[in-house]
């Protein structure tokens, strides 16, 4: 319960006090790469993410990571609890968003970090928004910042992967940025599986090796999800 309860008073504090830091680093104007820019804003959100996993007493080993390559990457994982999201962005090198759902708006402070992180927001319940976030997602990639999605739409609390949603593939698919499948296996186990609060979890992080688009040809979505759905079964 201790535990519990110093995880959520340093989730908010750690917010609060690095605040002031979104500013500082958005006006940065040095000249430098995308991924050098997004390096140095990702660093506060990358030390609390990482903290909040360490909290839990898990242990986090990453496979592959030497796989991903340089430039904007579109991630594709799997997704098994609500601890995905702080073990890539604090345990992967490279920094990324997220396409995430709206409602993690409502949450205090974290928006404005997701923003400085390039994050998009979907609303799933209107079609309209969330083709226009898919849009954005791919003008994101396009841009050189890199991007997660779970295609699964929900969290499978478990090792059986859900079924994947296609559309959100266009962001490979339109941007043409290389694909880069990621098993995440165990981390369920750290809270969906906790009857109170979270529990130490041993979690693997499989990077699979990049799928590359072809430039110049229309890709089959439908295609691409199949390959990718079966590098993600792999790394079970």
């Amino acid at each position: 319960m201790l535990r519990t309860i110093w995880w959520f008073v340093y989730f908010f504090g750690y917010l609060i006090y690095s605040l002031p830091t979104i500013k500082k680093v958005q006006k940065i104007d040095t000249p430098m790469t995308v991924e050098e820019r997004d390096t140095i804003i990702h660093q506060k959100p990358k030390h609390w993410a990482k903290t909040l996993v360490k909290l839990t007493g898990s242990n986090i080993e990453v496979v592959g990571q030497e796989k991903i390559p340089t430039g904007p990457v579109l991630f594709v994982s799997n997704h098994q609890g609500n601890f995905d999201v702080p073990i890539l962005i604090g345990f992967l090198k490279k920094p990324l968003g997220f396409i995430s759902k709206i409602e993690v708006k409502k949450i205090p402070f974290i928006p404005r970090w997701m923003e400085a992180m390039n994050c998009v927001f979907i609303d799933r319940k209107d079609r309209r928004k969330a083709v226009q976030s898919i849009k954005d997602g791919i003008e994101t990639l396009k841009k050189g910042h890199s991007l997660v999605i779970f295609p699964e739409g929900t969290r499978s609390k478990g090792d059986v992967m859900g079924e994947f949603k296609k559309g959100g593939l266009r962001l490979a698919t339109d941007s043409k940025v290389p694909v880069v499948p990621i098993t995440i296996s165990g981390s369920y186990r750290i809270m969906e599986e906790s009857k109170f609060g979270f529990q130490a979890a041993k979690v693997k992080v499989t990077v699979h090796d990049p799928i590359f688009l072809p430039l110049d040809e229309k890709v089959d979505g439908n295609q691409l999800g199949i390959q990718i759905q079966e590098k993600i079964k792999q790394g079970f």
